[in-house]
């Protein structure tokens, strides 16, 4: 379907379209679980390599498409078990949406190669000139437009396999996005090296550049030897729960009273600072609870001294539904039978189809059984959770995706001297998508999210992953998927600011503007 053909030649041959599409789909190799993450720099090299073969703009975008395309299918298949299995959509249907957001997906590195094919005929950049500063740049562009366009799906892009391995040093200073265009540049420098080589006798040309890849390499490892944060306060200890309830009973009715009996026995087991569930741990609102279930947590918080952080969904009013933590501390309080939440936190970034649906898709939505699949959004700048001495700042499920949205969070407390938030927690049901990658993945994700940021992420999940992460990205505890259990840890709080928080996407982005800018003033000057 992507092989044009001219009459006179094929744009682009059988051998080398299915080779691109392999190269592509590699890539989930170097994601969770799996963390090869060489493997995505060499793909992303060899595709750059193919990009210098031929200065047709029409083959460069179908490259770069099915590059992409396979990046995306083979990343985010498990997207396939939520709309199937527990959506109930019609298999073929079902297979047949991932395939057309693959390739929605693939068109933004489509658009990146083809970019840079035209620019480097329009501009006769050099191939140095486009293997170090048009692809890396307009690779790193196309992925922050993807982390936006029509709401956004950042998932798996280029920056959150290098998580782990030398280049999280810079995740403090440029995020996500910059990983990725540092990985860009690492694919570029090793493409010119085989540029070079072919072009003169000996390795001698091709120094250079993979002398500049290992300096980009330990520039990351010194990196990250930098605390941009400091300790604050006393640590304090926190329950993770972790309820295990399967997503295809977890609206019955009889799985609904067995969640909150277990969820109330599993908060009541032991005190703690914080004791947090996962995203709707309790699944109805909080009017269609049995009488007093909220009013006795709240007594229990008072008793116990603990602060609760809640997964429920809300109502403001009829149809008004948000994805929401509720929080009770040993502050709480009980009026009129009713308990008074000293804390609530509704989700901001909602997932299309799964809480709202796009316009013109309510047929899409309707072919599955999706409770409550059009909610309302929280604010987008929320204050955090205070527990004890800590600040602890959440997020829902999907919007752990958003690092620049979470670091605005932050950066609202700087700016308005509110409290400064010195932890994360993110709270998430990805039963949604069964025993797959996708799980992993999301932990990885959290990952990124700690080291942008320079503060512990705490995680509390139906399924998996329930983990505590430290500021430098590392995982020190952590739950076995698929296991009915809690996490027990004691967890030091952060505060200061990493560049990231301060700068943003901002940072990137103008880094990639100034190579495009760089490479125009080059090609001026050679003409």
């Amino acid at each position: 379907m992507l092989i044009v053909k001219s009459a006179a030649r094929p744009a682009l041959s059988l051998p080398l379209a299915l080779l691109t599409l392999s190269a592509g789909a590699c890539n989930v190799l170097a994601f969770a679980p799996f963390m090869l993450w060489p493997l995505q720099i060499l793909a992303l090299a060899w595709l750059f390599r193919q990009i210098l073969n031929s200065a047709d703009t029409r083959r460069n975008f179908l490259l770069g498409w099915l590059y992409s395309f396979g990046w995306t299918a083979c990343g985010v298949h498990w997207l396939y078990i939520s709309m199937h299995t527990y959506g109930g959509m019609v298999g073929w249907m079902a297979a047949l949406a991932v395939v057309l957001l693959a390739l929605a997906m693939g068109l933004y590195g489509a658009v990146a190669t083809a970019a840079a094919s035209a620019l480097r005929r329009r501009w006769g950049c050099s191939d140095a000139v486009t293997l170090l500063l048009l692809l890396p740049a307009l690779w790193t562009l196309t992925e922050w437009v993807r982390g936006w366009l029509f709401t956004g799906f950042p998932w798996l892009i280029a920056g959150y396999a290098h998580s782990v391995g030398p280049l999280k040093g810079y995740a403090p200073l440029l995020g996500v996005y910059g990983l990725g265009w540092i990985a860009g540049l690492l694919a570029g420098c090793l493409a010119l090296a085989t540029v070079s080589r072919s072009a003169r006798a000996g390795w001698k040309p091709a120094a250079k550049p993979l002398s500049a890849a290992l300096l980009i390499l330990l520039g990351g490892v010194a990196l990250h030897t930098i605390d941009w944060t400091r300790p604050n306060g006393a640590p304090i200890g926190v329950r993770l729960l972790q309820g295990n309830i399967p997503q295809e009973t977890k609206f019955s009715d009889a799985e609904i009273l067995a969640a909150l009996r277990d969820y109330n026995a599993a908060i009541r087991a032991a005190p703690a600072d914080l004791i947090a569930t996962p995203e709707t741990a309790v699944p109805v609102l909080p009017q269609q609870l049995p009488n007093g279930y909220l009013e006795s947590l709240a007594d229990y918080a008072q008793r116990s001294g603990s602060h609760l952080a809640l997964g429920i969904p809300l109502s403001d009013a009829p149809g008004d539904y948000s994805n929401s933590l509720i929080g009770f501390s040993p502050t709480s309080a009980t009026a009129g039978g009713s308990a008074l939440a000293v804390y609530r936190y509704d989700k901001h970034h909602l997932v299309p189809f799964g809480e709202f649906i796009p316009l013109g898709f309510r047929w899409f939505v309707d072919m599955m059984r999706i409770p409550l699949g059009d909610m309302t959004r929280g604010a987008a700048l929320q204050p955090p959770f205070a527990v004890k001495d800590q600040w602890i700042m959440p997020n829902i499920c999907y919007e752990d995706l958003f690092g620049e949205e979470i670091a605005a969070q932050l950066n609202d407390a700087r700016a308005n001297g509110k409290p400064q938030a010195s932890m994360l927690l993110n709270i998430s049901n990805i039963a949604w998508f069964g025993d797959s990658i996708a799980l992993p993945q999301h932990l990885q994700i959290s990952q990124m999210r700690a080291l942008e940021t320079g503060r512990p992420m705490l995680r509390a999940t139906n399924t998996g992953a329930t983990a505590v992460i430290d500021p430098k990205g590392v995982i020190q505890a952590e739950l076995p998927p698929f296991t009915h259990g809690v996490l027990t840890a004691q967890v030091q709080g952060y505060q200061g600011w990493t560049p990231y928080m301060l700068a943003g996407n901002r940072l990137i982005l103008a880094i990639a503007l100034a190579a495009l800018a760089w490479a125009f003033l080059r090609s001026r000057r050679g003409r």
